[in-house]
């Protein structure tokens, strides 16, 4: 289990990390993908606002570094959770060729959060109370 684990964390880690570096230094090695009119059109609309790629491909990097080095992999988890929905959502509905890398990563990270569920404890409390209090 414990090889299991260190490779989930290498791989997801890696792919979030080359991802999100890529988005600040545009790799030759990774082909920009074809995209239909419909994804096209919502990626225009993201990378027009000038800040939302830029903020999703920071918290791919540092959640990716998290991930990868296993220093507060829990919080890079948590961070990571809405990208990769979004990523699962987007190939699900606007360009299903990238759907297996998208389940690749839901696996990944579900295997991760369950591996690591202890963490989550106190994030999953319904009824939390603030320090101090009982």
């Amino acid at each position: 289990m414990k090889f299991a684990v260190i490779g989930a964390r290498v791989l997801l880690g890696l792919v979030f990390v080359v991802f999100g570096l890529h988005g600040f230094f545009q790799f030759s090695f990774i082909p920009a993908p074809e995209m239909n009119e419909a994804a096209g059109s919502l990626m225009g609309a993201l990378v027009g606002t000038g800040y939302f790629m830029v903020v999703v491909k920071l918290v791919e990097l540092t959640s990716g570094l998290m991930i990868l080095t296993g220093r507060f992999l829990p919080l890079g988890l948590i961070l990571l959770a809405p990208v990769s929905v979004n990523i699962l959502l987007f190939h699900g509905f606007l360009d299903p060729a990238g759907l297996g890398m998208a389940i690749f990563i839901i696996v990944m990270q579900l295997f991760l959060a369950w591996t690591y569920r202890d963490s989550f404890s106190g994030v999953l409390q319904a009824n939390a109370k603030p320090a101090g209090q009982s």
